[in-house]
């Protein structure tokens, strides 16, 4: 559904060039919804400008169903952006406009029948769940219902791709929660595909089937959701994934006990989340662990737990029982090191 083969962009200005993306390659399927994560400055932003090209990269291809935009004309171009909707942080409302306005008027300036206009704001202000509110104007909205009202704004298009540049990122936990559980409801009902980008990983835990980690204009990891961040391989990853457990264990803590067995972090994914295998090593080995921090969350639906352990027991015993527990599908990572923040992180 888009293909991004080989991208560059790079910006040039008095200072000198900023290479803000470097080769960048992104198949997004069909259907899905795909996320694009990175901290400040990696480059998302730019990327997901590229697919509809209100940024024009400096090489590479851009594809979106089929059609590759690269090589349109402007008019080309103009009439392919209708069928790739866009949300924004920052919502982009017509203040002196209702809500029924706001979608109404872009309709109204590409052409869209008077009629099918009606039609259509009724029907994307129903599904996002505003219809009552169409007679209000944005300062009269919370910040949650404008954002919905420019994601009915975008659907009004009847778009094939929907991009969502850090759309939740200005929102309170709760409203967050709604408007992901609203593009979860639109991917699956509507069968748009979504191509969002954020810093947030609840965002990605919450929705997203594939992703991408971004550092420095490169994709440095990409995959389905639940094999990136239960298996990481790059550092900027497992930043991420630390985020989520946040193993806030002290230095003194894991220094007393590192010379009395091993310290380990075991992550458990799927049912094995649901079995109590740490709790048969004490019974099978001469093995005694001790729980430092723990917690479970979820990858688009599926439990992820992770533990930071102590396994107090002599090196052969201590040895067995990590064999058994990775027999029983627990995933066993080594010792614990220091990241470049002083924070512990599994290796």
């Amino acid at each position: 559904m888009i293909e991004l083969s080989n991208i560059t962009k790079t910006f040039v200005s008095k200072k000198g060039k900023v290479e803000a993306l470097k080769n960048v390659s992104l198949n997004v399927r069909k259907g899905e919804i795909f996320g694009v994560i990175g901290y400040s400055g990696a480059g998302k932003s730019t990327l997901i400008r590229c697919v509809n090209l209100l940024e024009e990269p400096t090489s590479g291809t851009v594809k979106v169903d089929g059609e590759e935009l690269t090589s349109l004309s402007a008019k080309q171009l103009l009439d392919a952006r209708r069928k790739i909707g866009m949300i924004f942080q920052g919502f982009n409302l017509l203040k002196t406009a209702t809500v029924y306005e706001n979608i109404a008027i872009p309709l109204k300036l590409t052409g869209v029948p008077k009629n099918e206009i009606k039609e259509r704001v009724e029907k994307y202000l129903t599904i996002v769940g505003l219809m009552e509110r169409k007679d209000a104007y944005p300062a009269q909205l919370s910040g949650g219902q404008k954002q919905r009202v420019a994601i009915a704004r975008a659907l009004a298009f009847e778009p094939s791709v929907l991009l969502s540049d850090e759309a939740t990122s200005a929102l309170d936990p709760d409203t967050t929660e709604a408007i992901l559980e609203l593009l979860l409801k639109i991917n699956k009902e509507l069968g748009i595909t979504i191509l969002l980008i954020t810093h947030e990983m609840h965002v990605i835990q919450k929705i997203c089937d594939r992703v991408a980690v971004m550092e420095n204009g490169e994709v440095v990891e990409q995959g389905m959701t639940l094999d990136v961040f239960t298996a990481p391989q790059h550092y900027t990853t497992k930043k991420f994934v630390n985020s989520i457990f946040n193993h806030d264990v002290s230095e003194d803590i894991i220094d007393s006990l590192k010379d009395q067995g091993k310290i380990v972090s075991l992550k458990f994914i799927g049912n094995t989340s649901k079995e109590p295998a740490l709790a048969y090593v004490s019974k099978k080995f001469e093995v005694f662990p001790n729980i430092l921090s723990g917690h479970i969350t979820h990858l688009k639906g599926q439990p992820f737990g992770s533990l930071l352990v102590h396994l107090n027991g002599e090196e052969p015993e201590v040895k067995k029982a990590i064999d058994y527990l990775l027999e029983e599908g627990v995933q066993v990572e080594g010792e614990v090191n220091y990241d470049v923040n002083s924070k512990r992180i599994p290796s």
